[in-house]
């Protein structure tokens, strides 16, 4: 499969865009923890996709401070548990946050069990490759601390400002 690749600027620096052609299947922060690793940059081609150009509209409007209304195609390639959180994640809505164990309680659920491991779910959402887009910067810790960010907490707390949303 041909991978594609393309850079958007972002107030918080450059971010890397990855794309099958017809979906995102990365976005992640020149640097961060985890950074491209599903892509190979000795196959990766840089073109112009409408897929790449979907996300950088939803990312002008993001970093405007306000929601999108749409929502570009995305790709998981991962294990079933990965890609059911970060279903989950898609679901958390713009200007609010959820915590690891709402998720493991939200899981369980879905599962039909009693409970699920947190730090599981934080894993997973650790090693979520779109961010952004896919929201793992909404997710908080138990006691509503800002907790890992494969970016940066700093990255996190921006992201969450402009949602407006202020932890200390």
């Amino acid at each position: 499969m041909t991978e594609y690749i393309h850079h958007y600027q972002s107030p918080l620096g450059i971010l890397t865009v990855s794309s099958n052609g017809d979906a995102l299947t990365g976005l992640w922060f020149e640097g961060q923890k985890y950074f491209a690793d599903t892509v190979d940059f000795e196959k990766a081609k840089a073109k112009n996709l409408p897929v790449f150009a979907l996300c950088d509209q939803w990312l002008d409007i993001y970093f405007s401070g306000r929601a999108p209304d749409f929502m570009p195609p995305v790709s998981f390639s991962s294990t079933p548990f990965r890609k059911a959180v970060w279903r989950i994640l898609l679901s958390i809505p713009f200007g609010t946050v959820v915590t690891y164990g709402q998720i493991a309680d939200r899981l369980a659920k879905m599962k039909g069990l009693n409970n699920m491991s947190a730090q599981a779910v934080g894993a997973a959402v650790g090693h979520n490759p779109i961010s952004i887009i896919v929201p793992c910067h909404r997710v908080v810790g138990a006691n509503g601390a800002l907790t890992g960010y494969a970016a940066g907490i700093d990255k996190k707390a921006t992201l969450l400002a402009l949602e407006g949303i202020r932890i200390s």
